[in-house]
């Protein structure tokens, strides 16, 4: 999903109601749950796509910051 960041990927599960799961898989130690909803519109709500950015900046700073300490 490019509005949120490169390489995260989008999850649609369809059961009466629509759900997205954005995560990200690229890291070699984890695959990343950035953010889940329940989507309720057939655009996705800014807010949501904010969400996500935020909590990848969030994971990348943190493991930027774990690679400079194990240095």
């Amino acid at each position: 999903m490019k509005s949120v960041g490169v390489g995260v990927r989008e999850i649609r599960i369809h059961t009466g109601q629509e759900h997205r799961v954005l995560y990200i898989a690229q890291f070699a130690e984890a695959v990343y749950l950035l953010h889940a909803f329940e989507k309720r519109a057939a655009k996705t709500p800014q807010q949501e796509v904010a969400m996500a950015r935020r909590r990848l900046g969030a994971l990348i700073e943190a493991r930027r910051k774990r690679n400079v300490t194990q240095a």
